[in-house]
């Protein structure tokens, strides 16, 4: 029987797949619930992906409109009956229609939100987590005990945990959530005020890629903070500008060394490019937020979706910004 919160949780599962935990590394035990529209569980995916877990994790995919009321009921579906839609799936496990009925196995009290991802454990039936900053965290190295065969996946190292802590903590908080504040503000006030510290972090993020000569924000190294930025940069030009008001820039023309490390990812960094899905992520913005985008008109552009053509010598690139002065000053507080 599925484990059962009396209370009803709203704060999630934070479990970890480890040896010596209750969720050990198995082949084909977990599942892992996602849309390819969102930036978090993109995240996840692209863990899967990089590491080489597909053959050990199966995956289901949700359709990725409408998301449902402005209270999120019903939540993410799989696809209707009948209905023929690029990657996504039925709920392999279970065969539901709506993912909150994977959450209610989990815990028929649960008054959280219906959100990928979601990793379940099929042996115990129960949810494991829906949190993808801590699976980013432990997921590169849950199976190594298991599959010595991996790639090799640290996107945590040691020497550079001070940096991507420091940087993490005002990128989480300006870009990756910083543009569902400008998009969903509730005032002109209140998006005045987020937009500009959306373009403050990118000004700043610009300027370190830069000093570390990439090709990734630190440097030579792949970690967390390039899984991070590029969920939500991928879906900059293509979605925030226009449908989240993020207009004061965009990534292809005012900063071009994010632009080329956002290209040198999609183009020459294996799995990048393939854990995404332009066609999802357009149609699931602008149809599912009907008071942003009442008809459900989803544009054609950008063209193209990413530019061609890398840079591979960053120190050749010009640094840019966005010089909207309350941006500026917004920037000189990130340090």
């Amino acid at each position: 029987m599925s484990e059962i919160h009396k209370s009803g949780t709203a704060d999630g599962w934070h479990g970890v797949i480890s040896p010596d935990s209750e969720f050990p590394p198995e082949k084909s035990r977990y599942h892992l619930y996602i849309g390819l529209f969102c930036p978090f569980a993109h995240r996840v995916n692209l863990v899967l992906h990089l590491k080489g877990l597909t053959d050990l994790i199966d995956v289901s995919v949700v359709y990725p409109y409408p998301k449902g009321d402005s209270k999120g009921w019903p939540g993410w579906r799989f696809p209707p009956d009948n209905t023929e839609y690029d990657l996504a799936t039925v709920d392999k496990l279970f065969g539901s229609s709506y993912l909150h009925e994977v959450y209610f196995r989990a815990d028929r009290e649960y008054k959280g939100r219906y959100s990928v991802p979601l990793l379940w454990d099929t042996k115990t039936n129960k949810a494991v987590n829906n949190e993808s900053a801590e699976m980013l965290r432990w997921l590169p190295s849950a199976f190594d005990s298991i599959s010595p065969d991996l790639a090799e996946l640290d996107l945590y190292p040691s020497a550079l945990r001070g940096e991507i802590d420091d940087i993490s903590e005002w990128m989480q908080a300006h870009v990756n959530a910083g543009v569902y504040k400008a998009g969903f503000a509730n005032s002109q006030e209140e998006y005045d005020a987020n937009v500009v510290k959306v373009f403050g972090a990118l000004n700043k993020l610009e300027e370190i890629v830069y000093a570390k000569g990439g090709p990734f924000v630190l440097g030579k190294t792949l970690t967390e903070l390039d899984v991070r930025l590029y969920a939500t940069l991928i879906r900059f030009d293509t979605v925030y500008v226009q449908h989240f008001k993020c207009n004061l820039g965009t990534i292809r023309h005012d900063y071009p060394v994010l632009n080329n490390w956002l290209k040198h990812l999609y183009w020459n960094v294996k799995s990048f490019k393939e854990t995404t899905n332009f066609k999802h992520i357009k149609e699931n913005y602008t149809k599912s937020h009907f008071d942003i985008n009442p008809k459900a008109i989803t544009p054609m552009g950008p063209f193209p979706d990413i530019e061609t053509g890398v840079e591979e010598d960053f120190s050749r690139l010009k640094v840019g910004s966005v010089n909207h002065l309350a941006v500026v000053e917004f920037q000189r507080t990130l340090g």
